[in-house]
């Protein structure tokens, strides 16, 4: 019974269908201080001081899981036998560790029928840091060097920089976009489909609309972010210039951001981000070239509250600390991702309905 309630378990948390590659090596289980009890329901109730499994290997489609150790201690789950199989109807775990974990596959939009309302990005909305980058051989005419400092969520755009060989260039954003005013011109980075634009103060020019910009403007990033994520959705895409995806082949970018506590909310998922006094959930990106891929580095990742709809039942957990990176890329026009956790510790792990619970 123990292999088939494992894998009931793991298509119940992940929705995923266990895929070995190697019988002989892989999904591997073991169970610890095991007890059985039953309801009137006909329900079985099922007891294990600690659930361990190593070297998984899960697959749904395209995507691919690798799961290095997983381990789950103070189990208690209800089991209903359905067709001879167990199936989980509710789970609970005191806390639960999670080490060596990699899934990639192509990067798709929401899932159909989401809510693209559902996202809330509240820790932007304090958010502090600074992200370069380095243009080799740009449409500036020059390699240029840019500077975009993030204070309390906010981009000002009159203290970002371009500088380069000869006069500087600045960024600045108007009603048509982001844009780089440069020597020989301005050029679009990316364009606004329509105005006004969540998040954004737009820049201001002299008395009688003269030709001098007077204030560059300013991103609200945790509206503006919200705003970009609903467009993609709705129009099938960003509004990235052809000139910017050829600037962007070239350009290399490194930074860090101290994202703030608050609300994370997108399709399917929830939680609270906890700690920036502690100096956790710091962001670091880093890119050889920005049109061929991107890494983000979270080392210290700290949740709360978090409840994800991803398997057959919602899972809820009280807090979540881990370290991981993602891996955004490029391959023959299709973005993929790899995502990488080095290690994850979770305290309350819930899995039931509204109706069940252990």
């Amino acid at each position: 019974m123990a292999p088939a309630l494992a894998a009931s378990i793991f298509d119940t948390i992940l929705g995923l269908a266990m895929a070995p590659t190697d019988p002989e090596s892989s999904n591997r289980f073991s169970l610890e201080g095991l007890a059985f009890g039953s309801r009137d329901d006909g329900v079985r109730e099922i007891g294990i001081r600690k659930f361990e499994a190593a070297s998984l290997r899960v697959g749904s489609g395209p995507l691919m899981l690798a799961i290095g150790h997983f381990a789950l201690h103070e189990l208690v789950a209800l089991v209903r036998i359905e067709g001879g199989r167990p199936r989980l109807n509710a789970l609970e775990a005191a806390s639960v560790e999670i080490s060596g974990v990699k899934l990639h596959g192509p990067l798709t939009g929401s899932r159909p029928g989401s809510d693209v309302r559902a996202w809330h990005l509240a820790p932007l909305a304090a958010a502090d840091g600074t992200i370069r980058a380095e243009i080799v051989d740009a449409h500036l005419l020059f390699d240029a060097d840019v500077t975009v400092p993030i204070r309390h969520g906010q981009v000002d755009l009159k203290d970002a920089t371009v500088e380069h060989v000869g006069p500087d260039s600045r960024m600045g954003v108007s009603q048509l976009g982001l844009y780089v005013d440069a020597p020989n011109g301005r050029s679009y980075l990316y364009q606004f489909p329509s105005a006004p634009v969540a998040g954004v103060e737009y820049e201001q020019r002299g008395a009688l609309l003269g030709p001098w910009v007077t204030d560059r403007g300013k991103l609200q990033l945790q509206a503006f972010a919200e705003g970009l994520l609903r467009q993609a959705r709705e129009r099938h895409g960003l509004g990235v210039t052809e000139q910017a995806r050829l600037l962007l082949d070239r350009t290399a970018v490194s930074g860090d951001v101290q994202l703030g506590d608050g609300r994370f909310a997108a399709p399917g998922v929830q939680a609270d981000l906890v700690g920036r006094a502690d100096g956790r959930n710091v962001v670091r990106l880093h890119s050889e070239a920005v049109g061929r891929g991107l890494s983000l580095e979270v080392p210290s990742l700290s949740l709360r509250n978090s409840v994800l709809h991803s398997g057959t039942l919602p899972m809820s957990c009280q807090e979540i600390a881990a370290a991981l990176t993602l891996r955004l890329s490029v391959e023959n026009t299709q973005l993929r991702f790899a995502f990488d956790l080095t290690d994850m510790k979770i305290s309350g792990l819930r899995l039931a309905s509204a109706s069940q619970a252990p």
